[in-house]
This record gives C-alpha cells, sequence and structure tokens, in this order.
C-alpha cells in the first residue's frame, strides 16, 4: 500500500567500487574525447524506455546484460540476473491497462571508468493505472559496460525521487478494498483486545508512542495508562456484548491513515447492560506488515 524512499544500500556501493576496481579506474577528465560513447548510452536508455511505454519484452530483455544486477524502485533486497529483472517488470509489460506512457529526462551526466560507464540521471514518468493518470520522478544510477564492442545496462539503482515522495506522503492515497478492510479489522481488533483485557495482543497493536484521551477523562493516556484501564475495566466483571462502527470515512497519507468514526458498544455486569455511543478520530500507522494504532480521541454523545 504504501511505497518507501530506498537508499543506495552498503552492498551495492561495495559492488560499485569492485565494478570500477575491475575495469582499471581512470580519473575522468574534461573533453575526454567520450561524447560518441555518451550518446550512444543516451540513445539506449532512451530504448529502454520505449519499451516500457510499447511494452516490448524482448527489447527490455536485448539492452540487459544476462548477469544484470541492481534495484528497482521497491527492491527490499539485490536482484540477480536477466530473469529477475524480467520478473520485477512483468507488471507493467504484461498489463495492459497500467504502465508508462511517457517520460522526460531532466537531468543527465556519464562519467567512463575505462569500459565502464557510470550514468546518473533524473527521469519525469507519465504512467496510468486502469482510468487514473499519475506522474512519478525517479533518480537513477546506472552502469553500463562494453561488451563486444556495444554498451549494455550491467547494473541499476532506481529510486523515486525525494521530491515525490514527499508529495506522495501529503497526498491521499486510494487504497483497494482488500487493504481498507485490513485496516477497519485492525481497529476492531484493538477495542475487542481493549475490552477483553488482552494484554499480548494490545502490546502489539498498541506502539509506546501512543497517545489516548478517552470520553470522560480529562487526563490524556499514554500507553501504559492505556494497559491498566483495559485491567481495570477486566476486575469489574463486565462483559463486551455488542460493537458496532455505524460510520467510518477514512483518509490515507503515506503510512498514515486516519479514521472518523462514530461508535457503539454495549456492556453487561451483574445482569445489567448499557449502552454508549459517540464519535471518534483514531489514526494507524502501517508498520512491519501491520497496522498499529498510534492515538485516538473519543467523545460521547450527550
Amino acid at each position: 500500500m504504501i511505497r518507501r524512499n530506498f537508499h543506495l544500500t552498503l552492498l551495492a556501493l561495495l559492488t560499485l567500487m569492485a565494478l570500477i576496481s575491475a575495469a582499471g579506474a581512470q580519473t575522468p577528465v574534461a573533453g575526454d574525447g567520450r561524447d560518441a560513447d555518451r550518446a550512444a548510452i543516451r540513445a539506449h536508455i532512451d530504448s529502454i524506455f520505449q519499451g516500457f511505454i510499447t511494452k516490448d519484452a524482448a527489447r527490455l530483455r536485448a539492452t540487459h546484460a544476462e548477469d544484470w544486477r541492481g534495484f528497482l524502485t521497491g527492491s527490499r533486497s539485490v536482484m540477480r540476473g536477466i530473469e529477475e529483472y524480467m520478473r520485477g517488470n512483468e507488471g507493467s509489460i504484461k498489463n495492459p491497462n497500467s504502465g508508462m506512457t511517457g517520460y522526460r529526462i531532466t537531468e543527465f551526466d556519464v562519467t567512463f571508468q575505462g569500459d565502464l560507464a557510470l550514468v546518473f540521471f533524473v527521469a519525469e514518468i507519465d504512467a496510468r493505472y486502469g482510468d487514473s493518470k499519475v506522474s512519478d520522478k525517479l533518480r537513477l544510477l546506472d552502469i553500463y559496460g562494453k561488451r563486444n564492442g556495444h554498451w549494455i545496462q550491467v547494473a541499476t539503482h532506481t529510486a523515486r525521487h525525494p521530491e515525490a515522495i514527499a508529495q506522495q506522503n501529503s497526498t491521499p492515497a486510494q487504497i483497494n478494498q482488500q487493504t481498507k478492510k485490513a485496516i477497519l479489522d485492525a481497529r476492531e481488533a484493538v477495542w475487542r483486545a481493549w475490552f477483553g483485557n488482552d494484554r499480548p495482543a494490545l502490546e502489539k497493536m498498541i506502539p509506546a508512542e501512543a497517545i489516548a484521551i478517552n470520553e470522560g477523562d480529562e487526563a490524556w493516556a499514554d500507553r501504559a495508562a492505556i494497559l491498566a484501564g483495559a485491567e481495570r475495566f477486566a476486575s469489574t466483571g463486565a462483559k463486551l456484548v455488542r460493537l458496532e462502527f455505524p460510520r467510518t470515512e477514512m483518509q490515507v497519507y503515506g503510512s498514515t491513515i486516519i479514521l472518523y468514526t462514530t461508535y457503539l458498544y454495549e456492556i453487561e455486569n451483574g445482569g445489567k447492560r448499557e449502552t454508549r455511543a459517540g464519535r471518534g478520530t483514531e489514526v494507524f500507522v502501517s508498520r512491519n506488515g501491520t497496522f498499529v494504532n498510534t492515538g485516538w480521541h473519543l467523545d460521547a454523545n450527550k
């Protein structure tokens, strides 16, 4: 759901240094007579972008070395070989209703180390996903090697530009129904864990920095107070018998989810039942593959 900024890792840096060393590092100088090589590499990169636009899998395969290495946007580990590269781009290539529609290279710089070229550039991307048109901005380091007299991409590090990340994190995100359900299920699980005094579950779902403003309480509650409140409720012998959220609106910004909700719950104690209802604002954050409840503000109906 939520995309992160991927920096050049130590492993990638060490790989790059090894490639430079193997090629026999030379100090680049202005007017180095490599203009033809620069033009060839730029044309090669343009052909890769065109391959994505036309969904030409054969072109993309031919423009990358068999022993290619690198990171694509969203990569969590080093990708090794042309087959992993092709699988990593399979969605963009095979889906006729999504993918790149245009691009602009706004910065472009090449430095040579013998038959090794380090290509640094920034690209603005136009794409579509179904009926939606989107734009993105990438910063890339492509490594080219000259093999059999021709330049070919042997490695890359592709990451979203900081400007694009900032824009994404401040723009409301559209989420699918599966993700929406997972968020609402997490919200209900927190409520039921509190009423049931399920300490292990609460410790997983409520992080250390949590802040809560509860109905009728003047003091704001931290995590310790939230856990203590669940324990006090359980000690009364009361049980939750009904829990509903009649209306919920959701806003998603990056990894942060804000819920605006109405709630109703009924508790039973000693044969007597009591119903309470109100409004709430709840904040969740996607963290380590799950949703944690970092805070809330509840107001009871009067």
